[in-house]
C-alpha cells in the first residue's frame, strides 16, 4: 500500500493584533506583531525543504473577518512559493476568517484548493494513490449547528480519506463552541485522518484513526504557553506517523524561580537572570511570567520592601539588551511554602478542599465575574490553566490572610 505525506496545520492567525501587549518597547512589539508572519515562513520553509506531498489548513488563516492587506499578501506570496515547488494546498476557513467577511480580495494561485460554504469532496492521486479530502468553510463567525452528519462515510478501502474540520468537541464548555461534534462520530465516517482546527492547545482526540489538532501556528497571550507548530504526517492504510515541528517565532509561558537559599537581592536578581537565559537558549525568544517559588520569610519581607513593580522593572532593565529578547510581563509570588508554616488546621482543610474542586466547581465559584453581561466581552473563555492560576492566588491569599488574623 502507498503511503503518503503531509502538513497539517489550523490557526495561523496572520497579522494577530497582540492586544494588552503595550508596554513592550516600540522595537519588541513589531517583533511580537510579526510573529505570526515569521511563524507562518518557517512553515514555508519547512515544507519547501521536506517536499510533502500536499499541506491541509484547517481554517483561520486569519486573524480577522476583515483580513488585512499585509496579511492576505503574506500568505499570497507563501502559496506562491508552494506553488512553484509543485505543493498543493487544501483550505477550509473558520469562524475567525469565514466567508462572509468584507475584503479586498487577493486572487490565489492554482495549487490552493479551498472548500466551500457546504461539505465536498476534493480528490488528489499521489503515486496511484487515490486520497479524498473532505472538508467545508464557515459562511459566518457563528457556525453554532453540527455540520458531521454532512459528511459522507467513506466507501473506499483501497483509498485514503482526510476529513478537515474546523469545530470543537460537544459539550466542552472551555471554549466556544462551533461546528460541535462528538469523537464517535468522527470515528463512525471511517476516515484514516481528521484534520481539526479551532482548539489552540495541540491534543490527540483518538488514534486509529488519528483525530488531531495541531493547535496554533503561533501563541497570542499568556494561556496559549509553551512552544506552537504544526504536524508532518506520513499515513497509509492502518498506519499513521506523526512528527510535530516546532514553528513559534515566540513562546509564551512561565518560568519559574526557586528562592530557595537566597538572602540578598542580587542573589534573587541573579538568579532570575539565569532562569530566564535556560529559558532563552531552550526556546528563543519570549513573553513569560516568573513565579517565585519556595519563598522563605526572609525573602518575602525583602521583596516587601519594594513594589511589585520596582523590581519588575529592574529585571526588564537588566534583560533589555538581550537577544534574543524575553520580556518578563509579570512577577507572581508563590508564598504557600512560607505561609503553609503559618496557618492552622483549619485553613489547611479550606485549602484541600479548593485543591479537590473540580473545573465545573470552580466555575460556579467565578461564575459572578464570567457572567457579567458588561465584563465578558473583555474577558477570555476560561480554560484549566485559568483555573490553575486563579486555584494557586487563592490559597496564597487565604494563607497570608489567616497568618495575619494569628
Amino acid at each position: 500500500m502507498t503511503s503518503i505525506r503531509f502538513i497539517h496545520t489550523a490557526d495561523l492567525h496572520l497579522d494577530s493584533p497582540f492586544k494588552g501587549m503595550t508596554e513592550l518597547p516600540k522595537e519588541r512589539l513589531k517583533e511580537l506583531r510579526d510573529s505570526t508572519f515569521n511563524a507562518f515562513d518557517r512553515l514555508i520553509s519547512y515544507a519547501l525543504k521536506e517536499q510533502p506531498d500536499f499541506i491541509v489548513i484547517a481554517g483561520d488563516v486569519y486573524d480577522g473577518e476583515d483580513r488585512s492587506l499585509r496579511a492576505q499578501q503574506r500568505f499570497h506570496d507563501g502559496m506562491e512559493k508552494l506553488n512553484k515547488a509543485g505543493i498543493p494546498v487544501f483550505l477550509c476557513h473558520g469562524n475567525h476568517d469565514h466567508l462572509g467577511g468584507r475584503w479586498v480580495r487577493f486572487d490565489l494561485p492554482p495549487n490552493v484548493r479551498t472548500f466551500g460554504n457546504e461539505v465536498t469532496e476534493q480528490h488528489l492521486q499521489i503515486r496511484g494513490q487515490d486520497v479524498f479530502l473532505i472538508g467545508f468553510s464557515y459562511p459566518e463567525r457563528h457556525v453554532t449547528t453540527s455540520m458531521i452528519d454532512t459528511y459522507p462515510i467513506a466507501e473506499r478501502n483501497d483509498a485514503i480519506h482526510i476529513g478537515l474540520l474546523h469545530g470543537s468537541i460537544a459539550g466542552d464548555s472551555t471554549h466556544a463552541v462551533y461546528a460541535p461534534f462528538t469523537k464517535e462520530q468522527l470515528v463512525g465516517k471511517q476516515y484514516d485522518y481528521w484534520a481539526l482546527g479551532h482548539i489552540h492547545k495541540r491534543q490527540f482526540i483518538h488514534r486509529d484513526p488519528y483525530i488531531v489538532y495541531p493547535g496554533n501556528l503561533q501563541s497570542r497571550h499568556r494561556n496559549e504557553r509553551g512552544i506552537k507548530g504544526f504536524y508532518d504526517v506520513t499515513l497509509e492504510k492502518g498506519s499513521t506517523d506523526l512528527s510535530f515541528i516546532p514553528a513559534s517565532s515566540i513562546v509564551f509561558d512561565e518560568i519559574h524561580v526557586s528562592c530557595q537559599d537566597i538572602h540578598h537581592a542580587n542573589e534573587l536578581l541573579l538568579t532570575c537572570s539565569q532562569e530566564i537565559e535556560k529559558f532563552r537558549s531552550l526556546n528563543g525568544a519570549g513573553v513569560c511570567d516568573l513565579v517565585l517559588t519556595e519563598v522563605s520569610t526572609e525573602v518575602s519581607e525583602m521583596l516587601n520592601t519594594s513594589t511589585i513593580d520596582e523590581w519588575l522593572r529592574l529585571i526588564r532593565e537588566t534583560e533589555e539588551e538581550q537577544e534574543p529578547f524575553v520580556w518578563v510581563s509579570s512577577i507572581e509570588v508563590d508564598e504557600r511554602v512560607i505561609a503553609m508554616q503559618e496557618v492552622n488546621a483549619v485553613t489547611h482543610s479550606v485549602i484541600n478542599l479548593m485543591n479537590d474542586w473540580s473545573m465545573g466547581e470552580w466555575k460556579e465559584v467565578v461564575s459572578d465575574v464570567y457572567q457579567h453581561t458588561k465584563g465578558i466581552r473583555y474577558l477570555e473563555p476560561l480554560n484549566e490553566q485559568d483555573l490553575e492560576d486563579i486555584k494557586r492566588k487563592a490559597s496564597s491569599i487565604l494563607m497570608k490572610e489567616m497568618a495575619g488574623m494569628e
